[in-house]
């Protein structure tokens, strides 16, 4: 069921990410944490990403603007140390509480509630239309990279706040596209360095056993996905696509939030 679980997604949520409210990693995230601990399922994400971000960059990384990377992608390269350093040290912290559910055991960790938290907030950027509309002045693209840097380091989730930043930036289609993907290339760069040395643990299962397969698996049909949605001419916005990923990454979170999952 993991295979094509992630499979689907990574192939799905990769053609629209080009394009769309929300990033491969903001779902792909969550279909990893339904079968594996919460570190590892961040770290594996940020693998597939990285490759996928790696087949982006030949795609649209020529059209780039190299004065709103600068300005972004530095402030966030440095706010994602803090947050992969920081999710390195919530994995270690033992389970705040526990509960009974018939004869089942659920132990709500503070990784588990925090990230939980998390997706709901970033699902809410794909329900509520105020949020999907967020913009915000060139003159705090620092401050994005700040905040999408931290929270990408955190849980992978940063399309949604740094596409929020870059898309006053002045920038036509072929440069916002291409802008945001060597941003999100640096961040995911500088954050799996900082996993391998804050959860060593947890970057080694990742090169081991089922989520190596997975993960090879995730970086093949995101590649398939990218490339379909590099030829897509219009703009996809598929409202009734992001309602129902918004929406299932919000039980996603509850159920992380509650330790059920």
């Amino acid at each position: 069921m993991e295979y094509i679980v992630i499979s689907i997604t990574a192939l799905f949520v990769s053609s629209l990410t080009l394009f769309s409210g929300f990033g491969l990693g903001t779902v792909l995230m969550p279909a990893f944490a339904l079968f594996f601990p919460i570190p590892v399922a961040v770290a594996a994400t940020a693998v597939v990403h990285l490759a996928n971000n790696i087949f982006k960059l030949a795609l649209v990384g020529r059209n780039a603007d190299r004065g709103v990377v600068l300005r972004f992608a530095v402030t966030a390269a440095l706010a994602a140390i803090l947050g992969a350093w920081l999710l390195g040290r919530l994995s270690f912290i033992p389970a705040i509480t526990s509960y009974q559910i018939g004869e089942r055991t659920f132990d709500v960790t503070l990784v588990k509630l925090v990230i939980g938290v998390l997706i709901i907030g970033f699902a809410l950027f794909d329900l509520v239309p105020k949020l999907q509309r967020l913009a915000f002045d060139r003159k705090y693209l620092p401050l994005g990279g700040i905040l999408s840097g931290f929270f990408g380091g955190l849980s992978g989730n940063q399309g949604a706040l740094r596409s929020a930043f870059l898309i006053k930036s002045d920038l036509d289609a072929r440069a916002f596209v291409g802008t945001n993907a060597v941003c999100a290339f640096t961040v995911d760069i500088v954050r799996l360095i900082v996993y391998s040395a804050t959860f060593y643990s947890a970057s080694v299962a990742v090169l081991s056993g089922d989520i190596w397969v997975l993960v090879l698996l995730g970086i093949l049909f995101a590649f398939i996905g990218s490339f379909v949605g590099s030829r897509l001419v219009k703009k996809v916005t598929l409202r009734t696509v992001q309602h129902i990923v918004g929406v299932m990454l919000a039980i996603v979170g509850v159920g992380l939030a509650a330790g059920l999952l």
